[in-house]
Order: structure tokens, then C-alpha cells, then sequence
């Protein structure tokens, strides 16, 4: 797997292009906006996107959507099925407070905890990691995992938001992440790249 990241949105999110070596299928996670250096990615190296995939659905990790749907007509948007009502509503998703564009999503695909899909000879593994937002989500794929914001190098999402429980993101990082092999990436919704074994050392949230 080839994984490309790039400041997207006003609030400069992570916006990840991942892609399976041998086919160039491709999956984009949480395009934040539209930045024409990954457009210019995805054309110069023949990748086909078959997924826009969020981990949640807040503003800043959602703006680039429309683009992404009109740029990539053949993609699928991916999300959690317990995000379905932030994602539709504006206020919830605090994308009208984001750049003053209010954006109502509803995803092609809803997804569950531990359900997987193949992109191309890829396999990814949704994990339900709620705290953040009710439908917080991470993307598990080979020995990466796309965390959105529910875990950051030393640090965690924030959970003063409506929906968000500190609790809850805890709970989440333990169970569902805490879990992976040490060596895991994590590739973050911002900030920095981190690793599962670093974090379970030194993350002081947690």
C-alpha cells in the first residue's frame, strides 16, 4: 500500500490517498477540501478512486466531499452508520462554522464495527471507535491504521463537542486500538504520524 497526505480544509486536516500497488485502486480518507495537489497525485499516477472513506463526520474532515464526489464520480462515500445524523446535519457537523458552507452528507455506504472491504488486492477494516463523535470511526489497513481524530501523537480528540464523551474515546483507544500489534502506524487526522506502541507508552490521555 502507497499512502500520500495533504493539508485540506481551512483548518488544515490530514487527508490521506492510499492506493493498492498492483491495481492503482485507490481510497481518499477524510478530504477536509479540495487541495489540487492531490487531485494532480491521483492524475499523475493513474490511480482510479473507488472510495471517499470519513472517519468522522465533522467540517474539517468533510469539506472536500462535493468536490471529491463531482471530481471522482465513480467513488463511493464511506461512513459509520452511527454518523449518519451528523453527517446530515450542519449544525452537528459544524461545517457552517468551518468555512461558512453548511454541507449535508448522506453516504453510499453505511458501515458497522469490523466490517471489511477489498480495494483492489487491499483489505480494510473498519473499527467503531466512538468518543469523539457517536460514529467515530478508524480505517485498518496492512500494518496502517487511519485514526481520524480519535487518537494523535500523545494526545486524543477532543470531547466537548455534542455527542462526545471523554469516556467513550478512552474506552475506544483501549479496546479497539491499544489492541493492534506495536508496530501499527498511525496516520492521523492532524498532527503528526505516530505508532500503537508509543502511544500505550507515552500517550498521557489514556
Amino acid at each position: 500500500m502507497i499512502v500520500k497526505s495533504f493539508l485540506s480544509g481551512p483548518l488544515g486536516a490530514n487527508c490521506y490517498v492510499a492506493n493498492d500497488e498492483a491495481t492503482k485502486k485507490a481510497f481518499i480518507v477524510d478530504p477536509g477540501g479540495m487541495n489540487p495537489n492531490m487531485v494532480n497525485y491521483i492524475g499523475e499516477n493513474g490511480l482510479t478512486v473507488e472510495y471517499i472513506i470519513l472517519t468522522h463526520g465533522h467540517g474539517d474532515h468533510i469539506g472536500g466531499v462535493p468536490g471529491c464526489r463531482q471530481q471522482y464520480a465513480n467513488a463511493k462515500l464511506i461512513a459509520c452508520i452511527h454518523e449518519k445524523e451528523i453527517l446530515a446535519n450542519p449544525e452537528l457537523n459544524m461545517s457552517i462554522y468551518t468555512d461558512g458552507t453548511p454541507i449535508s452528507l448522506d453516504a453510499d455506504i453505511y458501515v458497522s464495527d469490523s466490517e471489511t472491504i477489498k480495494v483492489g488486492e487491499l483489505e480494510l477494516k473498519f473499527l467503531h471507535t466512538p468518543g469523539h463523535t457517536p460514529g467515530g470511526m478508524c480505517i485498518l489497513a496492512d500494518d496502517v491504521v487511519f485514526s481520524g481524530d480519535t487518537l494523535f501523537l500523545q494526545s486524543i480528540g477532543r470531547t466537548d463537542f455534542p455527542g462526545s464523551s471523554f469516556d467513550a474515546i478512552v474506552e475506544s483507544i483501549k479496546n479497539k486500538l491499544y489492541t493492534l500489534p506495536e508496530d501499527t502506524t498511525v496516520l492521523t487526522g492532524h498532527m503528526g504520524a505516530t505508532m500503537i506502541g508509543h502511544e500505550k507508552k507515552s500517550n498521557p490521555f489514556v
